[in-house]
């Protein structure tokens, strides 16, 4: 189905939909959107690409029935940033949540810069998601976590929903099983499994609005496989008793933790197909940063939640709608979370405000075939976050930028670079920015830091300069030379 041209139709009939019943049923044939968000999900956690030990049949079973995003990233590698990031449609320099708590996290001694301070919260002046849907006649729902403000003043009834359960400013659960000891959810019975619940909520939401004159949008923010790490006695002792094929993806918690995170989205699943849903809807798989190194690994990409590597931020996504998208497939184009808030315009007929910059693309091209123009897409995160093994820190103030099949990272404090082709190297093992003669990627680097400068002034993004008067470069040498920090 050409959307563009649907889409178009939708609009410029609007004006008639009260006294034409045809018009009113094309108006009301727009598509019901769901949207899952995972968290801490990594993208090797997942069957269809690769994991082993962790069991994913229902995720890989819709994956691979619709449109797999190969290259998918989140805004941001930690949770906040993300979630501000596809609720404004914006880079993180535009929306100010730039990461989680306080921006100089870690050890003071050897943090270079001051960190550029943080906001905690999205502030509601900002055009939200939800917001923008509502132009176009949706009833927009959020269950699960928000991370982006209180359950009061700053929640997601404050941002434009019409509908709201379980979201508030914390961003993991005190607890899996209820008592949840959460504001915005009442507990169930004792022992309840928060991901069970959540689903229940989604479904009964599903149900209430599947005759209602107005499509709905729904954003199903699952808490899972965030820590605390909890999960059912009885798929834990499941993976207790199976043998891990990669070290570091061998936990029997986590696993469970990602199997009941899996039967729940083959239940919504299962019950769309049920009640006839999929007929008039799409649903959108995402999630908000790579897997912590607290729960499992990467491999074989670099890196973990918090850190600017492929580990960190690139993530599992897909789009399943088979009265939209009939043919399976996979779509090597790099794509960002902020790229949701548009394509969700496209599809609804919400309106775009002109005076309000929205930084991510359309996806509707791609998923019908075509191409997008070849764009950078980039990260600001002038942050420092604390580190874990081989790491001093898992992120020092930086931002990176991707273009094609190449990666730049750029560390404000020393001025370093690193330089991968992702293509011939994913888990970014040459740093080509270390070559010692000069050669047509070593231009190419410098055209890609130019290029990421620019990007810099022409959005705003402040470069940390100050330096932090405790910096201790002895006392950071010594203390973190077995790691090479710099």
């Amino acid at each position: 189905m050409n959307w563009n041209k649907k889409i178009g139709s939708i609009i410029g009939l609007a004006l008639l939909a009260a006294c034409s019943p045809k018009i009113e049923e094309e108006l009301t044939s727009r598509p019901n959107i769901i949207f899952i968000l995972a968290d801490d999900l990594g993208w090797a956690d997942v069957g269809y690409n690769g994991a082993e030990y962790y069991e994913t049949p229902n995720i890989d079973l819709i994956a691979k029935s619709g449109i797999i995003f190969s290259n998918a990233y989140a805004n941001a590698a930690n949770c906040a940033p993300t979630r501000a990031s596809i609720m404004s449609g914006q880079y993180t320099s535009r929306h100010g949540v730039l990461t989680v708590n306080n921006s100089d996290r870690g050890d003071k001694k050897a943090q270079r810069l001051i960190p550029i301070p943080n906001k905690e919260v999205l502030d509601t002046t900002t055009v939200s998601l939800a917001e923008m849907l509502k132009t176009a006649n949706y009833h927009t729902a959020f269950i699960g976590k928000w991370h982006l403000g209180n359950h009061k003043e700053t929640s997601p009834k404050a941002h434009g929903f019409d509908y709201a359960l379980g979201g508030w400013k914390r961003g993991s659960p005190k607890s899996y099983f209820s008592p949840y000891q959460n504001p915005a959810l009442t507990d169930g019975p004792v022992g309840e499994h928060l991901t069970d619940r959540l689903t229940s909520e989604a479904i009964q939401y599903i149900d209430r609005q599947k005759d209602n004159e107005k499509p709905f949008f729904l954003y199903l923010s699952y808490y899972a496989v965030h820590a605390p790490f909890q999960a059912k006695d009885s798929l834990r002792a499941k993976y207790q008793q199976k043998t891990p094929t990669i070290k570091g993806q061998d936990r029997s918690v986590y696993a469970a933790m990602i199997e009941t995170l899996d039967n729940n989205i083959g239940h919504l699943h299962q019950y769309l197909e049920s009640e006839g849903l999929l007929k008039n809807t799409i649903l959108v798989f995402w999630s908000d940063n790579g897997g912590s190194f607290r729960a499992t690994v990467n491999t074989p990409l670099k890196g973990a939640k918090g850190m600017p590597y492929e580990g960190g931020i690139r993530v599992p996504a897909f789009i399943y709608a088979p009265s939209f998208f009939n043919d399976s497939n996979t779509i090597e184009t790099p794509v960002i979370s902020t790229d949701l808030y548009p394509t969700f315009a496209e599809w609804t007929g919400g309106k775009l405000n002109n005076n309000y910059p929205i930084d991510g693309k359309s996806l509707v091209p791609l998923l019908e075939g075509r191409s997008l123009d070849e764009r950078a897409i980039f990260w600001y995160a002038p942050v420092y976050l604390p580190g874990s093994g081989n790491y001093a820190f898992r992120m020092k103030p930086s931002a990176t930028m991707r273009k094609g099949d190449y990666k730049l990272i750029w560390w404000y404090g020393s001025d370093k670079t690193e330089f991968y082709n992702l293509k011939e190297d994913i888990g970014e093992t040459k740093n080509l920015s270390n070559q010692s003669f000069k050669n047509a990627e070593n231009l190419l680097e410098e055209i890609y830091l130019d290029e990421l400068k620019t990007w810099h002034k022409k959005i705003g993004a402040v470069i940390p300069l100050r330096r932090n008067v405790e910096f201790d470069s002895l006392y950071t040498f010594e203390k973190y030379k077995s790691i090479g920090y710099e």
